[in-house]
């Protein structure tokens, strides 16, 4: 993440960065004040420089997690480097992992608080690229997960924004390097014991080998075109609320819809983290009906479940 000297005339990969930030920019009608959340890795330095190049006003949000010897001083690093480029504020957030799922679900919860609780009402940035949504398609089929799972990251869901997703993790490396700037290396990102890691480093490299290359940029287009479909039918389906839910109002539904409709629904009773075997459980209770028990979904607080019933024809859950 040093910054040996001023920046360098920006070579085409950092006009790429740039580019991308500039469209991102204005598909979104965001304010000229924005949030990035920098690591001082290659993708989230990358996308600080192609902010400050397209005039915004930045405010840089560090987290530091705590969870690696030496942290402290990598996002103290960070935020210097942040205003040495003209960021108008660079704030450090230290943040302590503790919650429930996994270290790394635990990271990102508190990551994504903190960031939300510093933005002071500007969207937040974050960098992630082509091969991160690449990796995330991946992921999901790997663990049957439904069409929504498989749209991958969206460009915009208020209030972050992901500029990056259409630039390789290759671009945000060269745009610092033609800007003289060497981002900070995390070994994390070379572990194999994360999942992630390794779909990274073996499961990406082999699709390529085997299948003649352009794998990741297919990947990244099946998730755009699963989330143009996701659109249309959240759309279409209806937004029950309320504490109960007639089942008669969504038998006649077509599944995509009906598992919608519960999806919304179940989301507004304060469940949290559904899969797909959750809600092929509670869709049960309408197209299986015959006399089951309650079934348990994550509920709206750490350590909490909520309980879903049919009675008669009536779903609650509590």
């Amino acid at each position: 993440m040093d910054r040996p000297g001023a920046v360098n005339r920006p070579g085409p990969a950092a006009l790429r960065v740039r580019h991308a930030v500039r469209a991102w920019h204005a598909a979104h009608g965001a304010g000229p004040t924005v949030a990035v959340a920098l690591s001082g890795g290659a993708d989230s330095l990358a996308l600080l420089t192609g902010a400050l190049a397209e005039d915004l006003d930045v405010l840089a949000l560090v987290v530091d997690h705590g969870l690696q010897d030496g942290s402290a001083g990598v996002a103290a690093r960070a935020a210097a480097t942040a205003r040495a480029l003209g960021a108008r504020r660079a704030d450090v957030l230290t943040v302590v992992v503790n919650g429930a799922g996994g270290p790394e679900a635990a990271a990102r919860t508190a990551r994504y608080a903190a960031l939300d609780a510093a933005r002071a009402g500007a969207p937040v940035l974050l960098g992630h690229t082509l091969d991160d949504q690449a990796e995330t398609v991946l992921l999901g089929l790997g663990r049957g997960s439904g069409a929504r799972s498989l749209a991958g990251m969206t460009p915009w869901a208020a209030p972050y924004g992901r500029p990056l997703l259409g630039v390789r993790r290759a671009d945000t490396r060269a745009a610092c390097a033609e800007l003289g700037l060497r981002p900070w290396e995390d070994p994390h990102n070379l572990d194999p014991r994360y999942t992630r890691v390794r779909v990274r480093t073996e499961v990406l490299p082999l699709l390529e080998e085997v299948l003649g290359g352009g794998v990741a940029e297919s990947l990244a287009r099946t998730a755009a075109s699963l989330r143009a479909d996701n659109d249309a039918l959240d759309a279409l389906a209806p937004a029950p609320s309320g504490p109960e839910l007639e089942v008669d109002a969504i038998a006649g539904l077509p599944a995509a819809l009906r598992v919608r409709a519960l999806r919304t629904w179940l989301a507004g009773r304060g469940a949290r983290a559904l899969t797909a075997a959750h809600l092929a459980a509670v869709d049960a209770f309408v197209t299986d009906w015959r006399g089951q028990g309650p079934t348990a979904i994550p509920g709206g607080s750490a350590g909490r479940r909520l309980q879903v019933h049919r009675t008669g024809g009536i779903l609650r859950a509590w």
